[in-house]
């Protein structure tokens, strides 16, 4: 093997590495999104019957965090693809 097509491949192993890290990052996107339906869905609902809005609330608390759960672990995992061995 000679030295230009070793250095051809560890450069592929890298850029296959951002991209690899890039896609699993755009899972953060989707959390972002989530979260704006998520808190437009409950202005809307809150608007339309106040009374009921408070009952909603602790429900509101849960999806928000399974939501930016997922946009976390989006982040974690394209940090392993990047730093990770």
């Amino acid at each position: 093997m000679n030295p230009t097509t070793a250095a051809q491949v560890i450069d592929f192993a890298a850029s296959a590495k951002l991209i690899g890290a890039g896609l699993a990052a755009m899972g953060m996107i989707g959390a972002g999104v989530g979260l704006g339906i998520l808190f437009g869905s409950y202005l809307q609902a809150a608007i339309r019957n106040p009374a009921g809005a408070a009952s909603q609330q602790t429900m509101l608390f849960l999806g928000m965090a399974l939501t930016e759960t997922m946009g976390l672990f989006a982040f974690v995992v394209s940090l392993i693809i990047l730093f990770g061995s």
